[in-house]
């Protein structure tokens, strides 16, 4: 963005490149909707009721899907389906 301000635009195309090849080695990230379905499954697997149960969730979801799951937006999905 800095690149396309300064009107650098073969910088910033540059950037982008490298920034598309390091993508590319990173695992891909869960969608809202996998978030959604991997969070009602731990749920579900732990027997979790309420708010109280949330950390037996989590624990579950970052033990089955570490790497590949944005632990902040799983955390406000289950508090979602828990509260």
């Amino acid at each position: 963005a800095l690149y396309r301000q300064g009107n650098r635009s073969e910088l910033a195309q540059q950037e982008e490149e490298e920034i598309a090849i390091i993508e590319s080695f990173l695992p891909k990230q869960m969608s809202e909707e996998e978030i959604a379905a991997a969070a009602k499954g731990a749920i579900a697997e732990t027997g979790a009721a309420g708010i109280k149960d949330m950390g037996k969730v989590m624990g579950l979801l970052r033990e089955r899907h570490a790497g590949v799951l944005d632990m902040a937006r799983a955390g406000a999905v289950v508090k979602q389906l828990l509260g």
